[in-house]
């Protein structure tokens, strides 16, 4: 996953992830004075080092992977289906995952620790094995998305049925309030329950790099590289699962930025779909660290949800994206 521009560019983005995830510490709803901030620095166990490092820092360093792991799964569909326009949302993993979460919640699993994380990871994890079940026995692209798109349905439609049965007001907001994307409230547990999917997923995403970059060369050309292209697929659909799951278990729904993230970056690795994966990780989590900052700082009566903020600007972007891709079919 690594190379030369490639390996630039990840540095290039490191120094703007740094300074904005600084930046989603030291500024929010509170105000601190320069001389609290040093106080937060110095103190571990004075007021200002609570909210910076046990409320903000686990926000921000959530929201960033996050969008990393939205980001990487955005780059490996795009790869994967050879479709500029693909994202996380595609397949139907994010939607399984949601219905899952959803389903957690109606049933009063909340309470109890980790249950709707699992719950969601279980629904990424069963889309997943649809996927790789249906991908085995159809190798076509424009199939894949034809089934994720039937699954993305019916998952959306099982979970208006849970609004619509859910026996109690309360969880209906709770499963609305889920559904909307944030990382509000956010603590080093979340952390420690999305990096290492993260990782695992960006192991795969590696393994997956090199039939991502045959794919590009047609279907034919593929098959007659020699490389095990069914198995790498495979691997891709299985990188996506994990990564969208465990950002929808934490997060919730979130959309665009699997979608825009490997755009910000591709004309930087001349749209080698190997060499996207990594930058495209790093864009996801800089725009997720940089939106969920500018959702706090917007001067509303409530916060704005993540997920609302990032549709708001995702949505526009995604209507120029398809409108250059028109013009290039068009030519």
């Amino acid at each position: 996953m690594t190379g030369g521009r490639e390996g630039r560019l990840s540095l290039i983005l490191v120094v703007p992830i740094g300074l904005a995830t600084l930046a989603a510490v030291l500024f929010g709803e509170t105000i601190f004075s320069a001389a609290q901030l040093r106080q937060g620095f110095m103190d571990p166990s004075s007021g200002p080092a609570e909210v910076l490092w046990a409320v903000r820092a686990p926000r921000a360093v959530t929201a960033l992977m996050v969008g990393a792991a939205l980001g990487l799964s955005g780059a490996v569909m795009q790869g994967l289906l050879r479709n500029p326009l693909a994202d996380p949302g595609v397949l139907g993993v994010s939607a399984l995952a949601a219905l899952g979460a959803a389903a957690a919640i109606v049933l009063g699993w909340a309470a109890w620790p980790g249950a709707v994380e699992i719950a969601a990871l279980a629904g990424a994890g069963l889309a997943g094995g649809v996927l790789v079940m249906f991908s085995a026995r159809v190798r076509s692209p424009e199939a894949l998305i034809l089934f994720g798109v039937a699954v993305s349905s019916f998952a959306g439609a099982a979970t208006a049925l849970i609004f619509n049965l859910s026996p109690s007001p309360i969880a209906t907001a709770e499963v609305m309030n889920w559904l909307l994307g944030s990382v509000q409230n956010r603590s080093w547990v979340d952390v420690a329950w999305v990096t290492p999917a993260v990782l695992i997923a960006a192991g795969l995403a590696a393994f997956a790099a090199p039939g991502l970059r045959m794919l590009s060369l047609g279907e034919e050309t593929a098959r007659t590289s020699g490389l095990p292209i069914a198995r790498l697929r495979l691997v891709a659909l299985l990188a996506t699962a994990v990564a969208a799951g465990a950002a929808v278990a934490v997060a919730g729904v979130i959309g665009f930025v699997g979608l825009a993230a490997p755009h910000l970056v591709r004309a930087a690795v001349r749209g080698d779909p190997a060499r996207l994966l990594l930058p495209s990780a790093l864009a996801g989590g800089l725009m997720l660290v940089a939106a969920d900052l500018l959702a706090r700082l917007t001067p509303t009566d409530q916060e704005l949800k993540l997920g609302v903020f990032t549709a708001l600007v995702g949505a526009p972007l995604f209507a120029l994206i398809a409108w250059r891709a028109a013009r290039e079919w068009r030519l």
